[in-house]
């Protein structure tokens, strides 16, 4: 049994640590350990999760007394959870509490379901928003953070998170400092209570905690006109845990200033992608052959004939049809009636050859003239003899009417469209102005899915779960031995702050040995480790360079 005790420690040590410190009031970056590195985020999760609730309350979606039915699968979800039955419907305010305050899985895991229809839907929201919001490292596969594969964050990405849940919904951020809630079925204490009641000015926000993950914490904390924000992943237990994220703090309330302006973060910025695909007809050239076209039809009007080069022979009958249609086309003008949309009149006179006609020669002799045809479109409410004359004023172009009378009563609105009702027929190139005007865009936030295009590639994630030479080198350095393996981790946090250039991206670890704990820096190059342990000792500070 003692074997066991002392051994889960080490196996729970396998995830890299991780930290990123951050001052809230500017979102400037004090300091920063593995902050990129992508890891499990664990209940952490549950954030994002939080925030999607909290904006589709504040976007009308949902409300706080909304009752969300319990399905099978978020009953089944494993502890930490509140005990849901399949079947049973609780209110909104009972599952944020849940989630928040107690870390419920099966609480985070209904609120999914309710606002998106299923746990994937949502989880694609989540790692929608979190784009939206900096996040460039992370992808949600749930919304409770239970360890699945292709689920990461970084220390980085979920203090930007913390922030922006202070910022963006101050109104529902003090339940990240609740001691204990009431969730409708009983009444639950803080994950977090501990750090809270230990830690001066600490108001949140959110432990988490799997065996792949370790022990998880995202914290934040005011002091005077200052607040900072920091995270920590991988803790070896929650005291240790605390006792870095303590340190921490304390660090950027040190090295924070004390007047700052104070930029607070944008609105989320939603990038969408638009694709246009085009395609091009293309003919075949075999000699022989009939021409065949590709698929697609372009909304575009025809191209217009060519205007012969020739002089048309104009003949008598097409005098005739030419006079037939001014007299026809004058007739509703007369009538104080303009049409819209009129029909494309008939070809231009003289396009054809008609004989056996007759008609006065002086009237042939005159619209013989260039000057006195008439051109396609013209009014023709005038005698023959004014042919030619310029073109009157287009008639209005209204989807809402036939005439330029007054506007008819309007249409009942559950009716069908007025213009459905009045309009005539009209002809395929008047089908944009016939459509009904679009509907008001609108201001709320709509996420949906990014599902990948067919025939992509698939994103190629690494998730980090043990320890690796992160600067690919053997060598490192060791500050000596101590009696526990917390003196050493606190005095491995505190070289990290003061000599974090010269260590680079080396990794900190404490080394059980039969005469003490062992404080390293290892995954570093010897002239890395050379440097760094010059700058150490420089600070009074006991360093040796070890190899491989």
């Amino acid at each position: 049994m003692i074997l066991i005790a002392w051994a889960m420690p080490l196996a729970v040590a396998a995830a890299p640590f991780a930290a990123f410190v951050m001052d809230a009031r500017t979102g400037q970056e004090i300091y920063a350990r593995n902050a990129d590195t992508r890891l499990h985020p664990a209940s952490l999760t549950k954030m994002m999760t939080l925030y999607l609730a909290f904006s589709a309350i504040e976007r009308g979606q949902v409300r706080l007394d909304s009752k969300f039915l319990v399905s099978s699968h978020a009953a089944a979800q494993p502890p930490s959870r509140l005990g849901l039955k399949a079947g049973q419907r609780i209110e909104l305010r009972y599952l944020i509490r849940a989630a928040a305050v107690k870390s419920a899985n099966d609480a985070a895991t209904v609120i999914g379901e309710g606002l998106a229809g299923s746990e994937a839907k949502f989880a694609a929201q989540m790692t929608q928003m979190a784009r939206a919001l900096g996040m460039r490292n992370t992808k949600f596969r749930n919304a409770n953070g239970l360890t699945t594969e292709g689920h990461y964050s970084t220390a980085r990405d979920m203090t930007i998170l913390g922030r922006r849940l202070f910022y963006d919904f101050p109104q529902y951020y003090s339940i990240f400092s609740r001691r204990s809630a009431d969730t409708g079925i009983a009444t639950v204490s803080s994950t977090n209570r501990r750090f809270l009641d230990s830690y001066e000015g600490a108001d949140g926000i959110k432990t988490g905690y799997t065996r792949a993950a370790g022990f998880n914490l995202t914290a934040s904390a005011k002091r005077g006109s200052k607040r900072i924000v920091a995270t920590v992943l991988g803790g070896t237990s929650t005291a240790q845990r605390n006792a870095m994220m303590a340190q921490l703090l304390d660090a950027g309330f040190g090295k924070a200033p004390s007047r700052v302006r104070e930029v607070r973060p944008a609105p989320p910025v939603f990038v969408a992608e638009r694709k246009v695909r085009r395609t091009v007809q293309v003919a075949s050239t075999v000699p022989g052959t009939a021409s065949r076209a590709s698929t697609v039809r372009l909304s575009s009007s025809d191209r217009p004939v060519a205007r012969a080069s020739t002089v048309a022979v104009v003949t008598p009958a097409a005098i005739s049809a030419a006079v037939a249609r001014a007299q026809a086309a004058a007739a509703p003008e007369r009538r104080g009636t303009t049409l819209a949309a009129s029909a494309r009149p008939s070809p231009k006179p003289g396009t054809g050859t008609v004989t056996n006609a007759s008609v006065d020669p002086e009237v042939l002799a005159r619209a013989a003239r260039p000057e006195a045809r008439p051109e396609e479109g013209d009014a023709a409410d005038r005698s023959v003899s004014e042919i030619g004359s310029a073109r009157p004023t287009p008639a209005p172009r209204d989807d809402r009417s036939a005439s330029l009378a007054a506007p008819p009563a309007p249409a009942d609105p559950g009716s069908p469209s007025l213009f459905a009702q009045t309009a005539r027929p009209q002809p395929e190139s008047m089908a944009l102005l016939a459509a009904p005007a679009p509907a008001p865009r609108s201001d709320a936030i709509i996420l949906t899915s990014l599902a990948p295009e067919p025939g992509s590639e698939p994103e190629t994630t690494e998730i980090v779960t043990r320890e690796a030479s992160a600067g690919g080198g053997d060598w490192g350095v060791t500050l000596g031995l101590f009696r526990s393996q917390r003196e050493a981790e606190q005095l491995l946090l505190r070289t990290a702050l003061q000599e974090s250039a010269s260590l680079g991206s080396a990794l900190s670890r404490v080394a059980n040995t039969k005469r003490g704990f062992e404080a390293n820096f290892v995954g570093m190059s010897k002239e890395t480790a050379d440097l760094a342990c010059d700058r150490i000792a420089a600070r009074q500070q006991d360093c040796r360079v070890i190899g491989p």
